[in-house]
């Protein structure tokens, strides 16, 4: 790939994590008017419609391009990505965006301590340092005695911990199959499921808040379609630091547009979260160069 590639990807990314920051606003200010399930259950429809729309237009023809040999490994994987959605989502309402996001921001370092394990990958000393220094920042937004010191801290370390598995998993499964597969099944499986779940819980909205829950669908389309275009046009390793932008962003909006404190302890231990996990990916992509 081309620098011209590279920076391409780079305003991708900015792109996709700007327009992930919207989506969570909408789904924040949704799910407070009404239930996290019929917020996501919506959402889920449009990324189901967005995934069997790209799997129509694949060259192989649709059904060569679903094919899948591992349904239970996609099965899984859809479980915890709505897992994920949901409690990241019921976050959102309970602890807020800053909050909820400076600590989810985790998330990278449990996908590199869970590639050991689950991948077989070799995990060095310095990726332990950087996750044990990640956690540390951790405990530095929780600050022990503080309001934010509760049980309801819980929901974005768990949040982060499923999306990390979610991940693996992924990785996974893209070692036998496109990508495409993964990505198609995520959005059908989760569709229904939710589905399930969430049309028990319908409320009526009026027309105005029909009109943010099709943004907040849409919305939903164009990040992913962002991040599909990003990781095509340029290198992962190149591209991954800008990601940890979304949580400036997600700042922003929080005191922005939802009037929600920023503290010092905050941004200190999100500083070093972020600072632990730009470490690793740099790690990686250093060493995925040099085996190149």
């Amino acid at each position: 790939m081309t620098a011209a590639d590279n920076r391409a990807g780079i305003w991708l990314m900015i792109g996709a994590v700007a327009s992930f920051t919207v989506q969570d606003g909408l789904s924040r200010h949704l799910a407070g008017e009404y239930t996290v399930w019929q917020t996501i259950m919506i959402r889920y429809w449009f990324f189901a419609a967005f995934v069997l729309l790209l799997a129509w237009r694949q060259p192989l023809g649709f059904r060569a391009a679903v094919r899948t040999r591992q349904p239970g490994l996609n099965l899984a994987r859809a479980v915890l990505h709505i897992s994920e959605i949901c409690v990241i989502v019921a976050s959102f309402t309970l602890i807020g965006l800053i909050n909820t996001h400076a600590l989810f921001a985790v998330c990278p370092l449990i996908i590199a301590a869970l590639a050991g394990p689950v991948l077989g990958e070799r995990v060095g000393l310095a990726r332990w340092l950087a996750i044990g220094a990640g956690f540390c920042g951790i405990l530095i937004i929780l600050r022990p005695g503080s309001d934010l010191f509760s049980p309801l801290a819980v929901l974005p370390l768990a949040s982060a911990a499923l999306f990390a598995l979610y991940s693996v998993l992924t990785r996974l499964a893209t070692r036998t199959e496109p990508s495409f597969v993964a990505f198609f099944w995520s959005g059908i499986l989760g569709a229904a499921m939710m589905t399930a779940i969430g049309i028990w819980f319908w409320q009526p909205m009026p027309l105005a808040h029909w009109g943010l829950t099709v943004a907040n669908g849409l919305v939903a389309i164009l990040s992913n379609w962002l991040i599909i275009r990003c990781y095509t046009r340029a290198e992962a390793n190149v591209v991954q630091p800008f990601a940890y932008l979304q949580l400036v962003f997600v700042m922003l909006m929080g005191v922005v547009v939802f009037g929600e404190p920023l503290e010092a302890a905050t941004l200190i231990g999100a500083a070093i979260v972020v600072g632990a996990g730009l470490m690793t990916v740099m790690r990686i992509g250093r060493r995925q160069t040099q085996g190149a």
